[in-house]
């Protein structure tokens, strides 16, 4: 065989509903680990196609800076502290890099302030399904680590605060492309609020 060649990714091991954790130890692929952690690697790829759709330069550099942030996040919970293969820190400056992208996007001009419409503009759309897997690869961690799973806090702090950058990729490309996607207005009252879920 070519040196050079990758041998092939079908290595029908996993045809019994069985998977191998950072390190080579087996696990069902029905495990709250492996849906943790496979939930990040779906997070990674809807960020990846929100990606390619953005044509603002500066919000797809951040976005593809996380995304290389996400393959450690993803691997942090697929390793086990038992393993040969190293753990990798997911430490405080990664949340806290989050936390100033957060401040950073709200600090920025005709930033809504209220419930948003998703789907007003493509761009935006892209980042409201993305916040939205976010969401809920956030949920899966958590249901590991009440099982009994044991993370670095830093994980779950981490997705908590992308699905907050997410939200405001969003919302800043709507106000920087002069899209109105507030879901109050003169014809649908109600009182304003803005939450990343």
């Amino acid at each position: 065989m070519d040196g050079n060649r990758m041998s092939s990714i079908s290595t029908k091991h996993g045809d019994g509903g069985v998977t191998r954790l950072g390190g080579g130890e087996p696990i069902s692929k029905a495990d709250a680990r492996v849906e943790a952690y496979g939930a990040i690697d779906e997070l990674n790829t809807m960020i990846g196609l929100a990606r390619t759709l953005c044509t603002d330069q500066e919000i797809a550099a951040e976005i593809r800076a996380i995304q290389r942030e996400l393959f450690p996040v993803g691997s942090a919970i697929s390793t086990k502290p038992t393993s040969k293969k190293p753990i990798p820190v997911i430490s405080k400056e990664m949340v806290h890099r989050l936390d100033a992208l957060v401040e950073r996007f709200e600090a920025e001009p005709n930033i809504l302030r209220d419930w948003s419409l998703p789907g007003e503009f493509r761009e935006s759309a892209a980042f409201d399904a993305a916040r939205a897997i976010c969401r809920r690869a956030e949920r899966a961690a958590v249901r590991y680590v009440s099982g009994g799973g044991n993370v670095q806090p830093t994980v779950l702090e981490y997705l908590n605060r992308l699905s907050d950058v997410l939200w405001l990729c969003a919302r800043v490309l709507e106000a920087r492309n002069g899209i109105d996607a507030r879901l109050r207005d003169e014809h649908h009252p109600g009182p304003p609020w803005s939450r990343a879920w």
